[in-house]
């Protein structure tokens, strides 16, 4: 018989006191949320970011303005009441999932990567306290931190979004957000999750891994390649990237490359490709797509694989585990996903919303 894991993911999520936090924060309008913790003021001192910068906090942040999705989001799990907005506007399905007074935050552009929307007057206006960009730590995005810290006056911090550099920036950015405490919580639940991981890729052989293809966007022809940083989750999950291709992460393909694969798997990240792919006259020779091993990968209240590249990711691990390892996860997947909502997002989603999201992939 396999051996079933069966880590609790209790043991990873918040304790008593950090659960009547969340509650307070759930009733809290987003005025007093973003106020919170301004009494909490601390010598100066001066940090150290993963690009090698030297940035120095008058205090302890209270209003804190994330540079781009992923920062969003790690900024969102480790503190939402010092969260001044999203570079988008939350949808409502997406509300649906977070805090209802985080949910509500304004729409503040994105000052990093591509498609750049927000000004620098943007983050004056709204006194931000702290800029936070998670992501690459190249000299390219330390420079950038470098003028936008010049020209606001306001200080600005850059940490390694990497996967496996996950722990650290948690625990980094939650000593610069003065949340050492709930930094430690998320660190350690992500470890949890990444040792399941490993345990149920030893018990793999490596013949016998899934050979996974990714498919992105409407067509489905472009991908993540292997290596790069929006495919992490596979290599995690014990199955293998099909995509070989010459490419630092992202890469368009031919059906001929992808016939030539033999994927065991499809990852679909469009709802309408999806919807189309078992009547298209290509894919529909695939062998994954006659069998109906197609899934689509959920996307609220944030991409479950790489949509942004942050703290969202360790969703996926935990339902792509189950997805290809059914036989060897020691867990009841709608029950895990509960409980790690829960613990990343600060709030317990009910069984039937969880299953709802389970359930579209089919």
């Amino acid at each position: 018989m396999a051996r079933r894991f069966s880590r609790s993911t209790a043991s990873v999520l918040p304790d008593d006191t950090f659960a009547r936090r969340r509650r307070l924060l759930g009733a809290l309008p987003a005025a007093a949320l973003s106020a919170a913790g301004s009494h909490a003021a601390l010598a100066a001192r001066t940090l150290s970011d993963d690009a090698q910068r030297a940035v120095v906090l008058d205090s302890t942040p209270a209003r804190v303005f994330p540079a781009g999705p992923p920062a969003s989001v790690f900024v969102y799990c480790l503190a939402p009441e010092k969260l001044l907005g999203w570079p988008r506007r939350v949808r409502d399905d997406e509300a649906a999932f977070l805090l209802p007074a985080a949910a509500r935050l304004p729409s503040l552009g994105r000052l990093t990567g591509r498609g750049s929307t927000a000004g620098l007057e943007t983050v004056l206006a709204l006194r931000a306290q702290l800029v936070v960009d998670v992501g690459s730590a190249a000299p390219t995005y330390a420079s950038l931190a470098e003028q936008v810290q010049r020209q606001t006056g306001v200080p600005c911090v850059v940490y390694d979004g990497a996967f496996s550099r996950t722990e650290h920036t948690i625990r980094r950015l939650g000593d610069a957000l003065g949340v050492t405490a709930r930094a430690e919580s998320l660190a350690r639940g992500v470890r949890a999750i990444r040792d399941d991981a490993g345990e149920l890729r030893a018990r793999v052989a490596a013949g016998n891994r899934p050979r996974v293809y990714f498919a992105r966007g409407p067509d489905g022809l472009a991908t993540a390649a292997a290596g790069g940083l929006n495919a992490e989750v596979i290599g995690e999950v014990g199955a293998v990237n099909v995509a070989q291709v010459q490419a630092p992460n992202l890469a368009r393909v031919s059906f001929e490359q992808l016939l030539s694969w033999r994927p065991d798997w499809v990852l679909a990240s469009d709802e309408s490709f999806f919807s189309g792919v078992r009547a298209h006259p290509v894919w529909s020779r695939l062998e994954a797509v006659r069998a109906g091993r197609v899934l689509l990968v959920p996307r609220l209240p944030f991409g479950w694989f790489d949509a942004p590249p942050a703290l969202n990711r360790f969703v996926g691990i935990v339902w792509l585990s189950a997805a290809f390892h059914p036989r060897l996860v020691g867990y009841r997947l709608d029950e895990r996903i509960v409980d790690v909502f829960e613990w990343l997002y600060h709030r317990r989603p009910s069984m039937a919303q969880v299953r709802r999201l389970l359930g579209a992939q089919r």
